[in-house]
């Protein structure tokens, strides 16, 4: 069941009528049982997984909480932990590295192959085990005392309508919105409708008809095409996946709007950041912020020296990079970023302004734009070489527009340029809302 289809809209518009009716209880026991009916949808099997990280994460925070041995505290801290990165390894990276290290073994003649397994990723996997891990940290540093009814802890992991595309929620945030009455008012409502229509403009009018033209070209022979060819399937795919994934993030902001709910904004006009480092606190801000407080600051962030400030955010941005997928491109791509944060802190440490509405500014937000649009080259990529061959065409082969260069720039205008407009209203007027 996707956001942008007719079963999700019907099962949406049934939750809502039932829930204005029910009290507060019968409110969380609703959204608890269409939370798990929508994750059904998906696959019924892997409900287990969530009900065995909502089990395991309950009980060890409250282990945590009680127990005064500081020992016991960090073993709970360690099963919890465990538990939710023994999934998410085993069914997201484990046919990665099995075969890494199985070439490996054959380089250095040992020839013992692992073997690859048939694993179906769970939907929303990397979501829920990370929004749980960091209830569990915050327990044991005592950032939150555990919820003691049950039920409103697994509808904390569970809550549908950022279960599978986030924002990854706090339990500081999210949890006394669900342990507390909520009043549907018209300014719910009607910013909820709003916040669901440009969601689906930005998911169906913008990233669809950009993939198009990114699929075209990224699945084209490399030889069949020219640099202004690759450099327009660049852009296109750079306004499909910031359609695809802020359009999903803000339909799941608006759908909880509707139930009264306030999830914390995920993307922030990202293509107006005035400098590399901003990007991070305008795309997928609910993981740059969790990578920041639950990885960087932990490792020591720029507390213990440049080189190590340097260490600490290329190991960040590559886990993040990893995060969302098992392949090598993705690393490259959190490298990528990585190196830009560390360049950027080298040169010009803290004087850049996150503010592209002087020609200074101007010029720092698109080179940002471009060079995030360069890292999403390996990102889309159908292998790491094949993204260094295409960003090699994009600066070598300028013999002409090709056979599709032109119709394609301009079916991406025709797409684009009211959507950059809007947005670039939005910017100038500081409107946050989105």
């Amino acid at each position: 069941m996707v956001f942008d289809s007719y079963l999700f809209f019907a099962f949406l518009a049934a939750v809502l009528i039932s829930y204005r009716w029910l009290p507060h209880k019968g409110q969380n026991w609703l959204l608890l049982a269409g939370s798990y009916f929508f994750y059904g949808c998906w696959d019924w099997r892997f409900l287990s997984l969530i009900i065995a990280s909502t089990l395991v994460d309950y009980t060890a925070a409250k282990m945590i909480y009680c127990s005064h041995v500081p020992f016991n505290r960090k073993l709970w801290l360690v099963v919890s932990c465990a538990m939710n990165l023994g999934i998410l390894g085993f069914f997201k990276y484990y046919n990665f590295f099995a075969q890494e290290l199985s070439s490996l073994l054959e380089q250095v003649g040992v020839g013992n192959s692992l073997g690859s397994l048939h694993i179906i990723l769970p939907v929303g996997i990397s979501f829920y085990t990370f929004q749980t891990m960091s209830y569990s940290i915050d327990v044991y540093k005592g950032l939150t005392k555990p919820i003691t009814n049950l039920r409103d802890f697994a509808l904390y992991v569970s809550f549908f309508p950022q279960l599978v595309a986030g924002p990854i929620e706090r339990s500081t945030h999210l949890v006394p919105q669900i342990t507390s009455p909520r009043k549907v008012t018209g300014t719910h409502l009607s910013e909820g409708i709003y916040m669901v229509l440009f969601g689906l403009v930005k998911k169906v009018v913008i990233a669809d008809n950009a993939a198009i033209i990114a699929n075209t070209v990224f699945e084209s022979p490399l030889e069949t095409l020219t640099g202004f060819e690759c450099m327009i399937g660049m852009y296109a795919f750079a306004f499909q996946i910031y359609g695809d994934f802020s359009g999903y993030s803000l339909i799941a902001r608006g759908t909880a709007r509707l139930l009264g709910f306030d999830l914390m904004q995920n993307f922030n006009l990202p293509y107006f950041a005035a400098a590399p480092r901003f990007i991070w606190r305008r795309w997928h801000i609910s993981l740059s912020t969790w990578l920041r407080d639950y990885l960087y600051l932990p490792l020591g962030g720029s507390r213990k020296g440049r080189v190590r400030n340097y260490v600490n955010l290329m190991i960040t941005m590559v886990l993040g990079g990893l995060w969302h997928g098992a392949a090598w491109r993705f690393m490259v791509w959190g490298a990528f970023h990585g190196g830009l944060l560390a360049i950027e802190r080298k040169l010009f440490g803290d004087r850049i302004k996150d503010n592209a509405r002087g020609p200074i500014g101007m010029i720092g937000a698109l080179m940002t734009f471009h060079l995030m649009c360069i890292s999403w080259i390996f990102f889309r990529a159908n292998s790491l070489i094949h993204g260094v061959n295409y960003l090699r065409t994009i600066f070598t082969d300028w013999a002409g527009m090709g056979q599709l260069g032109l119709g394609m720039a301009v079916f991406s205008a025709l797409y684009l340029f009211p959507f950059i407009v809007y947005e670039a209203f939005l910017y100038w007027a500081d409107d946050h809302f989105v």
